[in-house]
């Protein structure tokens, strides 16, 4: 067992279950091990929480860096792109645990929203591209941010948004 299969665990315990259900207990039954384990890798509940976080982070910052650096020229292929990749359904539980988590957790707070102004600003960049003018850039990536994370939290218990939503929202903030 290593760290990063309880935090794998944690994240999947996340995504079922919200912040709620981080419990040490739930984690062994998950892994089919003792709470000593648990223990030789964390000191405690808070610490293991904090790791959580902090994997979430890299794991976004990761996935936030392929939209920053992306070769795609064309900046509608590239919001594209971006928009099925949020929305997948297996991103999409733990992207609204997360949210929620961040809610009272400073620490998860502060990593939710360096992973959201990353997204942003790739998204702004991809306005820009588009020929939009940076003022009005600002104005859409922050509109089509907030949709996503409107539909994000706004779908219950469905997890995934019907590929043809998704065009006609970046059809109507593409136009001018």
């Amino acid at each position: 067992m290593t760290a990063d299969d309880w935090i794998q665990a944690g994240f999947a315990v996340l995504a079922e279950g919200g912040p709620a259900a981080l419990r040490i207990g739930r984690l062994c039954d998950r892994l089919s091990v003792t709470k000593g384990s648990f223990y030789w890798h964390f000191t405690d509940m808070r610490e293991y929480r904090a790791s959580l976080a902090q994997a979430w982070g890299d794991l976004h910052d990761e996935q936030r860096r392929r939209f920053e650096e992306s070769a795609e020229p064309d900046p509608r292929k590239r919001l594209a792109t971006m928009l099925r990749t949020l929305m997948r359904p297996e991103h999409w539980a733990l992207e609204r645990a997360m949210r929620i988590w961040a809610l009272t957790d400073e620490s998860v707070l502060a990593s939710v929203q360096h992973s959201d102004r990353r997204v942003r600003c790739a998204v702004r960049q991809a306005f820009i591209d588009y020929g939009f003018e940076p003022d009005e850039a600002d104005l859409r990536s922050t509109v089509l941010f907030a949709a996503g994370v409107g539909l994000l939290h706004g779908s219950g218990s469905r997890r995934d948004v019907p590929a043809p939503l998704g065009e006609r929202v970046l059809d109507l903030m593409l136009r001018r």
